[in-house]
């Protein structure tokens, strides 16, 4: 079986702004608008995380010595 390959915050970022687009359309009943919504907020939260980590890798590397401008 296959490891499922995870998405990247670019991939995710790119299905909240189709998901915000089908929200602004206003062509979607509430139930729908509900479960775009929940949707949405579970991608932020996975970029959330993902950028939380990137953060975390920095710290480390300017702890040890590799402290690098951006």
């Amino acid at each position: 079986m296959a490891a499922k390959k995870e998405k990247t915050i670019e991939e995710t970022f790119g299905e909240l702004e189709e998901l915000i687009k089908k929200l602004e359309s206003g062509e979607c009943s509430l139930e729908e608008s509900f479960q775009y919504y929940e949707t949405g907020m579970k991608l932020v939260k996975f970029c959330n995380e993902k950028i939380d980590n990137v953060e975390k890798k920095i710290i480390v590397l300017e702890e040890n010595g590799e402290e690098h401008e951006l």
